[in-house]
């Protein structure tokens, strides 16, 4: 009968660690505990050691850290009526953990579905050939629609990346023809320049050639040596007009 004020101390001290540990909290550097005492917000608490009074107090951990998360891949019909599958990753994080717990229910599946329609509603205001060209307008579209979304939900969008947009077999075989029809034609436009820009230059020479007889001699001879250098059975002499004319005049 003596031990019996023993045991009780002993369980009393047992039961009053076990409750000591129990209001003991430990959150690291990135996390937070957003308090309710008898249903009612009262505060935020951490990093480092929060003290919960059991029963009386819940807590809900929340994590600070940028959250990847990728978008599934969206059915997305252009504007000029093209229909691609377009897939992308959103980079959020929490920074008011209150309105994270209280505005929403689950605000990463509230953040994953806006970001779905958004992605949706932003690319079919847009051609095919902008989704394929202005990317990193794009993206920037979507990341301000999303971030004043869920700016109310104490979220921040901090940036959003198209991954790809896949188009059907059809679709890919057209932008490749016309991408060869567009190489083609830069090719016919240098070609033609080419053309253009000799042909100044040989109206150019024979107006000179034509101003100065010496010149025109010169070229003449400058043919012969050419002529002669050709491995040819049959030279073609040019004769001056000049000097048909002189031989025709004598005669």
């Amino acid at each position: 009968m003596q031990n019996v004020p023993h045991i009780a101390t002993l369980t009393i001290i047992i039961v009053a660690l076990i409750l000591l540990f129990s209001c003991i909290r430990v959150l690291r550097e990135y996390e937070r505990a957003v308090t309710f005492t008898l249903g009612r917000f009262t505060g935020i608490k951490g990093p480092g050691l929060a003290i919960v009074i059991p029963i009386v107090q819940q807590i809900v951990r929340i994590s600070l850290r940028t959250v990847v998360m990728d978008v599934p891949s969206q059915d997305v019909i252009s504007r000029d009526n093209v229909s691609v599958r377009v897939n992308a990753v959103v980079y959020f994080r929490v920074v008011d953990p209150e309105k994270a717990i209280i505005q929403v229910e689950n605000y990463f599946e509230a953040t994953s579905q806006l970001a779905q329609t958004t992605l949706r509603s932003v690319l079919g205001r847009h051609e095919l050939d902008e989704m394929l060209s202005e990317r990193d307008k794009l993206n920037s579209d979507i990341q301000k629609i999303l971030d004043q979304q869920t700016d109310i939900w104490g979220i921040k969008v901090a940036n959003v990346e198209i991954k790809y947009v896949e188009l059907d077999e059809s679709m890919v075989r057209a932008i490749a023809r016309q991408a060869e029809a567009e190489r083609e034609r830069r090719a016919k436009i240098i070609n033609a320049e080419g053309e253009y820009q000799a042909a100044q230059k040989l109206l150019e020479a024979a107006r000179i050639l034509s101003l100065q007889q010496e010149a025109l001699q010169l070229r003449y001879l400058q043919t012969l040596i050419d002529i002669a250098g050709d491995k040819t059975s049959t030279i073609v002499f040019p004769v001056p007009m000049d000097l048909i004319k002189k031989l025709q005049g004598s005669s």
